[in-house]
């Protein structure tokens, strides 16, 4: 009897220790790392050399992708990230100045020329943005004002770029979206995307 119930008492436990094996929960799964920043055209940038201040400036960065600053002159800048470019002007003024320590701060994006996202047309102020992740057609109208007088926002499109080289060109319907919240037109934006918007026939 012992015996029986001893056996009896191990396999429940045997089956309680598997029980809880098959209930353990998954290990988290890692987020991925945010997007880093590349510098583009325009971008403003604060360049900070540690206790030389005269080498110091905020300077924006050229068309051509280049800066110049103080002892280091047509450095290219766009695609990098600011740490890149900071170790890079550390490596320039390494010629003139012992152990150079620089910071790079961008004040106001536009980013590289692959990740804005341009708003052409009767936008309020039609510009180029720097493209964020998970960027909206509703934040990219925020940025830009919203709608001019005599746009024809039910007409607008977006044209993206495809693999291969290809376009494709997607209808939105802006003015619903604006003006009755119709949240089945706030598209997703991708880098690269530009945004028509027409003048009204009217």
């Amino acid at each position: 009897m012992f015996r029986r119930l001893s056996l009896a008492l191990t396999m429940t436990a045997a089956a309680l220790v598997a029980g809880c094996k098959t209930a353990e929960m998954p290990a988290p799964v890692e987020n991925p790392a945010p997007a880093q920043y590349l510098i583009g055209p325009g971008d403003q940038l604060d360049i900070f050399v540690w206790r030389n201040p005269e080498l110091s400036v905020s300077i924006p960065v050229r068309p051509d992708g280049r800066i110049s600053t103080p002892l280091v002159e047509d450095m290219p800048a766009v695609g990098k990230t600011p740490t890149q470019l900071a170790r890079d002007m550390e490596a320039a003024l390494a010629n003139y100045v012992k152990t150079p320590q620089v910071n790079v701060i961008v004040r106001e994006f536009v980013g590289a020329f692959g990740e804005q996202i341009r708003v052409v047309g009767k936008a309020a102020q039609p510009r180029a943005l720097a493209y964020r992740r998970s960027m909206t057609l509703l934040d990219v109208m925020i940025d830009v004002g919203g709608l001019a007088p005599g746009a024809a926002g039910n007409r607008a499109k977006i044209i993206r770029r495809l693999e291969g080289g290809r376009q494709t060109e997607i209808n939105v319907r802006l003015a619903d979206l604006l003006n009755e919240g119709r949240i089945d037109q706030n598209l997703e934006m991708m880098p690269g995307d530009v945004l028509f918007i027409p003048e009204s026939r009217l």
